[in-house]
């Protein structure tokens, strides 16, 4: 089909985004029941109208990404991480609160809400890789390292951790394992891991022994989520355990589209959980199709890091690539009961707004990279 032709770069990764997306819009109208019985008196169509517009922006919104040459993003990098970590000040002192914390910022006039952390995430990604390409003749020492990369990466992850924990240590492990295939000496990265895990140490034992005395409010509840998890009383791990019934009872091929009993049990069906719903609908053998998809994804990442020979758009690729398939494992890991509740959704199939614009954002970037690999003129990165 000639539509075809106007999509550049890696055709599977755009059949995965497609996938997914479909999946995503076909479970979604099954698992907002309750919502709509809640919020729009049984109006499912309302939510499906709305999650419909935002997944068509959202490949809107991937195809004018991947049309922007990728060097660009270098400059959009140093500016875009500067202005996040006021972005991330403003949403910790004066952001929107729901569900115990407050990651949103609301867009005045539009009535939209978006997660600074999202742009935060982002911008550090490309950061790092720019980094790693310019500097990469200083970053032979321990005191470079740190100065160029460790700081900005710490600076960002700690301002995200008070509103969400999961997503700062998403981001580190992320930057950290840049780092490793950017080049930087094992011993230095052993150095800081060192230094982070002691520092791990004394954060969890201060949350575990006076939760109260923490600057934010999320420590009690993080301290209430790991002891829920390792206790396993079901009085106290019900989303869990509704999310375990779902799987347990979907069995090999699914109860059928629209066939869920536990979306009416499940907080966050829609959402956070939206993985235990298409198991219980579509069967393990979907749940496992989801989870090849995003290998694969995975695998095209490192593909285009592999065939690319220049190092800022192979580490920003793949480095986005990351971020998407470690949240995806997370989500699905805490829908199977392995991880504690994390508050992680399933990127590309979960219900959401400009978090889905984000993940089209970050795939059009990595689609802009692997349509450049034909491209065999000198990278110059745009640093003015």
């Amino acid at each position: 089909m000639k539509v075809f032709s106007y999509l550049k770069g890696d055709k599977v990764i755009w059949a995965i985004m497609f996938l997914l997306s479909l999946l995503s819009i076909l479970v979604v109208y099954s698992a907002v029941v309750t919502l709509a019985h809640k919020f729009k008196q049984g109006n499912t169509e309302w939510y499906l109208f709305r999650h419909f517009i935002i997944i068509v922006c959202g490949f809107g919104i991937a195809f004018a990404f991947h049309k922007i040459k990728y060097t660009v993003f270098s400059k959009v990098a140093q500016v875009g991480f500067i202005l996040s970590i006021p972005l991330l000040l403003y949403t910790l002192f004066a952001g929107v609160s729901a569900g115990g914390a407050t990651r949103w910022i609301e867009i005045p006039g539009l009535g939209l809400t978006f997660q600074s952390s999202d742009i935060a995430k982002l911008m550090l990604i490309m950061y790092v890789a720019r980094v790693l390409t310019v500097k990469a003749k200083e970053l032979v020492d321990f005191k470079s390292v740190v100065k160029y990369l460790v700081v900005p990466i710490g600076i960002v992850c700690v301002l995200i951790l008070p509103a969400n924990f999961s997503t700062a240590a998403l981001l580190f492990f992320n930057c950290l394992l840049l780092m490793f295939l950017g080049g930087i000496h094992i011993k230095i990265i052993l150095k800081i891991v060192g230094i982070c895990a002691l520092t791990g140490i004394l954060f969890f034992t201060w949350i575990w022994v006076a939760p109260q005395t923490f600057p934010s409010k999320r420590a009690v509840t993080w301290k209430a989520r790991i002891e829920n998890f390792t206790t396993g009383e079901s009085s106290v791990n019900y989303q869990s355990d509704q999310a375990k019934i779902a799987i347990a009872t979907g069995g090999v091929i699914g109860k059928g589209p629209g066939h869920s009993t536990q979306r009416a049990f499940l907080p966050q069906a829609s959402s956070d959980f939206i993985y235990a719903i298409i198991i219980e609908e579509y069967g393990l053998l979907a749940g496992f199709v989801i989870l090849f998809l995003f290998m694969i994804l995975l695998y095209r990442g490192v593909k285009i890091m592999r065939d690319n020979d220049k190092p800022f758009g192979s580490y920003m690729a793949l480095g986005l690539t990351f971020s998407l398939v470690f949240q995806a494992l997370v989500n699905m890991a805490v829908a199977v009961n392995l991880f504690p509740v994390t508050g992680q959704p399933l990127p590309l199939v979960s219900m959401g707004g400009t978090s889905i614009w984000f993940t089209m954002i970050s795939i059009g970037i990595i689609l802009s990279v692997s349509k450049s690999i034909e491209d065999k003129t000198e990278e110059k990165l745009e640093t003015a």
